[in-house]
């Protein structure tokens, strides 16, 4: 079976079909570095860290290009405003998406190139598009022409005759067509410029992208993925300044991932409801995150809320109960078959990446798995290990949600002595009848995940 998934470009599933067998070429657009990144860029950058662990999974090698943007006029302003200079603004923020990425999970990408040091090449590509004729000068500012492009439009679905009719009455009167977009911008008094045939200046945003992504995977390349709010402009523009001067496609495949709204409403800073991974990251795991993001699959909207990190925190406890299990059941007889769990799991996330589907995988080999563990037969080493291995290279290498708190936290042994020892105590304490506090251990253990069964034999006890 191969991977299929969404194509924005082709509003539907297919196949995936790399340009070179074996080989993965992604390219994700990553943070403007002028503030901490939200929590919907952190559900865009962790499922397409999952997407790429999953290429490696299927044994496909992967090139994962996340670019930086720092230099905008986000970062210009955050500048002026804090009285300092944009490449300290940018360079701060630069280090915070790093710190807070590998905080995160996620794994870092093959390169993070950053516009400011590919100047020559978007400089380079905006002379060409000149050249073509499919860009034009007016007074240092350059603007590419979107009637150069006659497929403008493809990925989003928009005509070109709507966005005029619908273009703001403070259009910029320089430009031939209102729809035009800026290349090169010349440069105003106190901002950072570079050189350039048309004057000083710095680039737009879309033409970083297209420059970036060009250098480093090629005319055309695999997969180029983003938040659903970058379909338009942002991902249109660059196809049609990239394909009007290649007359090549930009990539195969476009990936979008789903909005995510806070309490059913929509992330603003005016509502007093924009949080940022930093944020979130002081209350709840990484795990814990990565696993409330999993439950909806990738290109669905999502509502971000307490209950929701809650439920995620507890169905990790889940998993990481199962490998603490695992880790310090007695050896027994038993064979436990893994294969059809990886099966599933393959075929889930062969079909669209389908997250939820997969994690109902390795939930119901949870339950398959205590089933097996409660019994007095129990599971063999190899079986153990088995199981062991593939939620290893699943839930862990794929999806990133194994906290390890089993091995960080003391060894399963001393932890099960620990119970032990606990329930030898409660046994006297019992045996004098001081039923109160008997049920005072119980109930505390039953809140740390420890259920004890008081049976004719003795008193038993299980993780939940």
């Amino acid at each position: 079976m191969s991977i299929s998934f969404y194509n924005t470009l082709s509003r539907k599933i297919e196949p995936f079909e790399p340009l070179r067998p074996g080989h993965v070429t992604m390219y994700t657009c990553g943070p403007t570095v002028y503030d901490y990144f939200h929590i919907g860029n952190a559900r865009s950058f962790v499922m397409a860290d999952v997407i790429r662990r999953y290429f490696e999974y299927r044994n496909y090698q992967v090139k994962f290009v996340m670019n930086i943007t720092d230099i905008d006029d986000r970062i210009i302003k955050k500048a002026i405003d804090n009285t300092s200079s944009f490449a300290d603004v940018a360079g701060k923020y630069t280090n915070a998406f790093l710190e807070d990425t590998a905080k995160l999970g996620i794994n870092p990408a093959s390169i993070h190139p950053r516009a400011t040091e590919h100047m020559d090449e978007i400089i380079g590509h905006i002379a060409d598009l000149v050249k073509t004729g499919a860009a034009y000068e007016v007074e240092g500012d350059v603007y590419f022409s979107v009637d150069a492009f006659p497929d403008y439009g493809k990925l989003s679905g928009k005509k070109l005759e709507d966005l005029i009719a619908g273009a703001r009455v403070e259009t910029n009167t320089n430009k031939r067509n209102p729809a035009d977009f800026a290349l090169w911008k010349a440069a105003k008094r106190g901002e950072p410029y570079w050189p350039s045939p048309w004057g000083n200046g710095r680039p737009g945003w879309h033409i970083e992208c297209s420059a970036m992504s060009q250098k480093h995977l090629g005319d055309t390349f695999d997969i180029h993925a983003g938040g659903n709010d970058l379909i338009f402009p942002h991902h249109e523009n660059e196809i049609a300044q990239s394909e009007a001067l290649t007359h090549k496609p930009l990539a195969k495949y476009w990936i979008h991932f789903g909005f995510l709204n806070i309490d059913k409403e929509k992330m603003s800073k005016s509502l007093g409801n924009f949080l940022t991974a930093r944020d979130i990251l002081k209350n709840y795991s990484a795990e814990a995150i990565r696993f409330f993001y999993f439950q909806t699959q990738y290109r669905s909207p999502i509502n971000f809320s307490a209950e929701g990190l809650e439920a995620a925190t507890k169905g990790l406890q889940k998993l990481d109960g199962l490998m603490q299990s695992l880790a310090t059941a007695p050896d027994g007889n038993n064979a436990f078959d893994i294969a059809p769990y990886e099966a599933r799991f393959i075929a889930a996330m062969d079909v669209d990446f389908n997250s939820p589907a997969a994690f109902g995988v390795f939930f119901d080999l949870v339950r398959d798995v205590n089933s097996e563990l409660r019994k007095q037969s129990g599971l063999t080493p190899e079986a153990k290990s088995a199981v062991l291995s593939f939620l290893g290279r699943t839930a862990g290498n794929v999806f990133g949600v194994l906290s390890g708190k089993q091995n960080s936290e003391g060894s399963g042994k001393d932890i099960a002595d620990l119970v032990e020892f606990i329930i030898s105590v409660r046994s006297k304490i019992r045996a004098e009848k001081l039923w109160t506090l008997s049920d005072f251990i119980r109930d505390g253990l039953l809140e740390l995940g420890i259920s004890l069964e008081d049976g004719k034999t003795g008193t038993t006890w299980k993780r939940n």
